[in-house]
């Protein structure tokens, strides 16, 4: 049986991020959008962001800031399964994220980003 993905390892600008399970990556690149026109279905192509979602802790001697980094940066996201996705511009979305008390301090982190490089490791 072949190996699937299993666990997400996140590295935000050098710093690496521990992950809970349920991480998300979507791969941005063409998307093609239905167009009907009577009963002809034809299609227009749009560009479609990347997108990454993990949830992670913030723990003791942890300062924010190592994880909620403002700016562009670089993102790589390491699947177990020997794939990486490195985005050099990516960037954290939506509010400053927020903590979660009394689970762990909870935080779930989000960015966007272009069409990532895509490594896969030999082995």
């Amino acid at each position: 049986m072949a190996q699937t993905v299993g666990i997400v390892d996140i590295v935000w600008q050098s710093t690496k991020i521990p992950t809970e399970k349920g991480a998300k990556l979507r791969i941005g690149g063409p998307k093609n959008n239905a167009v009907v026109t009577g009963r002809q279905v034809d299609y227009a192509q749009e560009w479609q962001h990347s997108e990454i979602t993990a949830t992670t802790r913030l723990a003791r001697g942890q300062r924010f800031t190592d994880l909620y980094k403002s700016g562009q940066g670089e993102l790589q996201v390491l699947l177990d399964t020997g794939q990486t996705y490195v985005f050099t511009d990516a960037f954290l979305v939506d509010d400053r994220p927020e903590i979660t008390g009394g689970e762990g301090g909870k935080i779930q982190l989000k960015w966007a980003a272009g069409e990532p490089q895509e490594i896969i490791a030999n082995g």
